[in-house]
């Protein structure tokens, strides 16, 4: 699978176009830091005592997509896959390589579902359904800019991890 990844127009967009975009281009962006690798090699952690590794950031971020996108915009039941109250660091820890291709699959049921979940809000402005903890409600905009914000920092680490499995670099 070729990952394609298109940086929107300098120009042109419409605000909520071009969230939508710069969201799905870092998306693209962790699915391309792994593409070409295998099951073994997405499973590698990075400096110890990190555990951290490409294919927990996958799991990783399929967990966030379902908090903000599902749960807290939509008031979809969507309980975490990955972790629990008593691992909460099940989506890095429990990395399993054979399981790859069921976490990319996972990875992208989420995203097929939280860009429906998006695209039933009218508003960017709009509230989700449920409030972030005790901090309370949450517009749409502040989820895209904040999903956006996550997978560029998250990437930076992608872009680490992949450079130490094979030497290959790039944005």
């Amino acid at each position: 699978m070729t990952i394609e990844r298109e940086e929107p127009a300098l120009t042109g967009l419409d605000e909520r176009t071009s969230l939508r975009l710069w969201l799905d281009y870092h998306r693209a962006t962790l699915l391309w830091k792994c593409e070409g690798l295998t099951a073994e090699q997405l499973a590698e952690r990075s400096v110890p005592p990190s555990t951290m590794s490409l294919l927990g950031l996958v799991r990783h971020m399929t967990e966030v997509e379902r908090g903000w996108f599902l749960r807290t915009l939509a008031g979809e039941d969507a309980p975490p896959l990955y972790y629990d109250e008593h691992n909460r660091d099940g989506d890095f820890d429990d990395v399993d390589p054979a399981r790859r291709d069921d976490d990319f699959a996972m990875f992208q049921q989420t995203l097929d579902r939280c860009r429906s979940a998006e695209a039933a809000v009218a508003s960017l402005d709009d509230n989700g359904k449920h409030h972030h903890r005790d901090e309370g409600p949450v517009s749409l905009r502040w989820i895209m800019v904040h999903m956006i914000e996550e997978y560029a920092r998250h990437n930076g680490h992608a872009d680490l991890l992949r450079e130490c499995i094979d030497g290959a670099t790039g944005d």
